[in-house]
């Protein structure tokens, strides 16, 4: 319990928020018990019909979802060229819904990859209704020693210890969703019946009073090792990370959304829409052709259609990233020869990636290029070593598309039983 307090402490000075609770699992779950917090809060001031919950089309994907769970009605809003929240909208719609909002969900830094440049101008007119703001903190890697939820007036948020905090992330867990929140929320943040947490028995969003305790140890370790300028250090390589990948493939790729000073934040959106019209290849089939290369795709068609978002992190030492660059600019080249027409627009090695070990090793090959430009498409491959994926494709996504039920059906059962008696 000591070092849970003093990881909560420490999470206090990092987020400017007043308290924190270690109990949701995951992202999504901090989300749900932030909105719940803010829904009570408003129920405590006789305010209960506040319902509208405002979201920015910059914001996480799970937002929207988290809010209707809530019983809010979501109110969308656009962003600009740059990719930052259109402010005028905001102020259109604090007065339309006047009195009616509940709350905000601001992700920053942005899915866009861009810290809202006017943040604080969106946060003032929500509050200025009465209204709420949660920050969703999916990004908080790239806000460490530069700024903080509670510096730029958010009320709560969700802070994920597997992401920024060195819990191992993906694979569906185990995850910690934590969220903080500003002393007028504290009463309306998770507590537990069975082990009360500060006097509170309702509101449990998991069954642990703090969640995933035994991994809270590793993002404790990882504070206490890198300490207030470790953290700092660790908030700006993301950033250089990502800027350092935008302007390498900048010549060779549109990268959709910059800053207002002409940088990208933690992460970039390539936008690869434009090779489908002259070539027919899709971002689907760049992402494929990356596994060639021993690297997983990074998020495909989100949040821009077409696009490829790239999120390198402060973990990827500059050896890795130049040959991640490497991979997309062959990639880029290997587009070009479609482009110029020197290999057919369907049997060429982006339409057929990835190539497993299996199929390069077959008697048989009957395509226009060669097993080694297939396999071995970088000469680094060689050195490093070769990651093979398992599988080729198959259908894609049509088996989520058109579902199968292959549950028998009750005269089945009954066939079943004659014929065993």
């Amino acid at each position: 319990m000591r070092m849970i307090k003093e990881l909560e402490d420490m999470l206090v000075a990092i987020t400017h928020y007043d308290t924190i609770s270690l109990q949701p699992n995951s992202g999504a779950n901090g989300e749900f018990a932030g909105l719940m917090a803010i829904k009570k809060y408003h129920e405590s001031r006789g305010e209960g019909h506040r319902n509208i919950c405002l979201i920015p089309t910059s914001a996480h994907g799970t937002n929207p979802a988290t809010a209707v769970m809530c019983g809010m009605k979501v109110v969308p809003i656009p962003c600009d060229a740059s990719g930052n929240i259109d402010v005028d909208v905001v102020r259109e719609k604090c007065e339309q819904y006047k009195g009616q909002i509940s709350a905000a969900m601001i992700t920053y830094p942005s899915t866009h990859g861009v810290f809202e440049a006017r943040v604080k101008e969106v946060h003032d007119l929500v509050h200025a209704d009465g209204g709420q703001i949660y920050l969703d903190g999916a990004n908080l890697n790239a806000q460490l020693g530069l700024t903080s939820p509670g510096m730029i007036d958010a009320d709560v948020g969700h802070l994920n210890l597997h992401k920024t905090f060195a819990i191992p992330h993906g694979g569906g867990g185990p995850g910690v969703g934590a969220i903080g929140a500003k002393m007028h929320l504290r009463p309306f943040i998770p507590g537990h019946a069975v082990a009360p947490i500060d006097g509170r028995k309702d509101g449990a969003v998991a069954a642990a009073p703090y969640g995933n305790g035994g991994i809270l140890p590793i993002s404790y370790s990882f504070i206490k090792l890198l300490g207030k300028e470790g953290l700092a250090k660790s908030g700006k390589i993301s950033i250089l990370n990502a800027n350092y990948i935008a302007e390498k493939l900048r010549d060779d790729y549109k990268i959709v959304f910059r800053g207002d000073q002409g940088r990208v934040a933690h992460e970039l959106i390539l936008d690869c829409s434009g090779f489908k019209k002259t070539t027919g290849v899709t971002e689907e089939d760049i992402a494929k052709r990356l596994m060639d290369f021993g690297f997983h795709a990074p998020t495909m068609s989100w949040p821009v259609v077409g696009g490829l978002m790239i999120e390198p992190t402060e973990s990827e030492d500059k050896l890795e990233i130049d040959r991640f660059i490497d991979a997309f600019r062959i990639i880029r080249q290997e587009i070009a020869e479609i482009e110029r027409e020197e290999v057919d627009r369907e049997d060429n090695v982006l339409k057929n990636s990835p190539h497993t070990l299996n199929y390069l090793m077959e008697d048989e090959w009957d395509h226009s290029y060669s097993r080694q430009k297939a396999g071995f498409p970088a000469k680094w491959i060689n050195l490093r070593g070769k990651v093979w994926p398992t599988v080729g494709r198959i259908d894609q996504a049509y088996g989520d598309r058109n579902l199968v039920c292959t549950c028998p059906s009750v005269q089945d059962y009954f066939d079943t039983e004659s014929n065993t008696v």
